[in-house]
């Protein structure tokens, strides 16, 4: 990235201050390596979000940032609850595409012996894939009533236990969704397709705890060196891809009624308060309940996997976030408690210590905080911060962020290669596709060290643990 308008406000921070249509600066979160070679894209997106209308303090990207559709992947903005708009592209398509953490009672070292075995089954289990149908169908009174319990909904069909709940952001339920907004034809994309992972980025994870960073936290959050937990990284499926098409082109058309003036029609949006704005965040909202749903519902089949192959079905849920909503919170702006809609997309919400809105046991101590990395990387788990508030609302990195396009990955990797070179280092891969095992090489992202130890450096999010793969089931 050229840094000519760009100017340094700390070891991790980067501000453009506001010039042409900008209502306020763009702050950029970063290693100075991260940010040389952050795509150009990513400057002159959160540079056009700056512009949008009722825009609170800053437009911000995170550590992982990279191009997306309208806003960066990686991109937050907060807008005014009166005054603001609520765009789509701010959220994605894949609406609370999210990462929760399953803890096991068992060792990498008894585990080791299992891990062929556990590999087949769960690849067997959890249906993965492009266009994956699973073996759950909603008629139409079950999908109204998933779109509006979420994982609630879930435990109630038997899928996981009541105290999943509270080790989920919203307690497992999105106040608030309007299943009426969905429509026909993203409910039938959903019909057959909870419980599955789908394909791109998501993927099921067994993983060991390789090294605990902070060991005041890992207590808390119940991880321990050699420990092997589970990573589950899916979203709404077909259904929040839907939702996201259909009110981007209703969006492009409020704009332009509302004559608001768009930096680009990727950025197409409508005043919160407008009958499209309230539609949307009735529809977003249900969209946010499938995914609940769904990450609910493959949890229960990745316990009965350990219970027949490992003889243990105890797996405790650590915690369930997402990184691609709007939600409305409050936040202190100039002094100020205010209502705000805060777009987090490829970002994680991380409240700090004392947030109400954590449960007990979390809530002394920060919300975890789930950072993905890429097939055969690490992940890690770090901890929300009290000064994450004033930095970017309560908000972090998600994952390692791409470095390389989809299509460029095709041209640098060959899927059976990589299977083959993770192999030799232990990591079993299990997909339906060598073509996405390309898309998605360890090498077509960034380095994962490097935007944790960003998001640190910023204040964004402390690290807990860092976590390594032993067996990948990929989309």
């Amino acid at each position: 990235m050229d840094l000519g308008r760009v100017s340094r406000h700390g070891e991790a921070e980067w501000w453009v201050e506001p010039y042409g249509a900008m209502r306020v600066p763009a702050v950029l979160y970063a290693s100075e390596p991260l940010m040389r070679e952050m795509d150009e894209k990513v400057y002159e997106q959160a540079c056009n979000v700056a512009s949008l209308p009722g825009i609170v303090k800053a437009s911000y990207a995170m550590p992982d940032a990279h191009w997306g559709y309208g806003f960066p992947i990686g991109g937050v903005a907060a807008f005014d609850e009166e005054e603001g708009v609520i765009s789509a592209g701010g959220v994605g398509f894949d609406i609370s595409c999210g990462v929760r953490l399953l803890e096991t009672p068992l060792t990498r070292e008894q585990v080791e012996p299992l891990k062929e075995a556990l590999a087949d089954a769960l690849y067997h289990e959890v249906p993965v894939g492009m266009g994956s149908t699973g073996r759950v169908h909603l008629d139409d009174a079950q999908m109204d009533a998933m779109l509006a319990g979420g994982a609630r909904w879930a435990v109630e069909q038997g899928f996981g236990t009541w105290g999943d709940l509270p080790r989920i952001e919203e307690g497992g339920c999105m106040a608030g969704a309007r299943p009426e907004f969905v429509s026909r034809r993203a409910r039938q994309r959903q019909a057959d397709e909870m419980g599955t992972l789908g394909s791109g980025n998501h993927y099921l994870e067994v993983q060991h705890v390789a090294h605990v960073e902070d060991a005041r936290l890992a207590e808390a959050y119940g991880l321990r060196e050699g420990q092997v937990v589970v990573s589950i990284h899916c979203g709404s499926r077909g259904l929040g891809h839907q939702i996201g098409t259909e009110y981007l082109r209703e969006m492009l058309l409020e704009a332009a009624r509302q004559g608001l003036k768009l930096p680009e029609r990727e950025l197409a949006c409508a005043p919160i308060r407008s009958e499209v704005g309230r539609e949307y965040l009735g529809a977003m909202r249900a969209g946010i309940n499938c995914a609940l749903a769904n990450r609910q519902i493959i949890t229960h089949l990745v316990r009965q996997v350990f219970a027949r192959v490992a003889g243990v079905s105890e797996l405790g849920l650590l915690f369930d976030v997402s990184h691609n909503t709007c939600k409305r919170e409050e936040h202190e702006v100039d002094g100020k408690r205010r209502g705000l809609f805060v777009h987090r997309k490829g970002a994680t919400r991380a409240f700090g210590p004392g947030h109400p809105e954590l449960p007990p046991g979390l809530r002394e101590v920060g919300q975890p905080v789930l950072i993905g990395g890429s097939m055969g990387t690490a992940s890690y788990v770090l901890a929300g911060t009290e000064e994450s508030e004033t930095r970017a609302f309560s908000s972090s990195a998600h994952g390692a962020g791409r470095s390389h396009s989809r299509h460029d990955a095709l041209r640098h990797w060959r899927g059976r290669d990589v299977v083959e070179s993770l192999a030799r280092r232990g990591i079993l891969i299990r997909s339906p596709s060598m073509r996405g095992v390309a898309e998605e090489a360890p090498g077509a992202y960034k380095d994962v060290v490097e935007v944790v130890d960003a998001a640190e450096v910023a204040g964004l999010s402390h690290k807990v643990a860092r976590l390594e793969p032993l067996a990948c089931i990929k989309g």
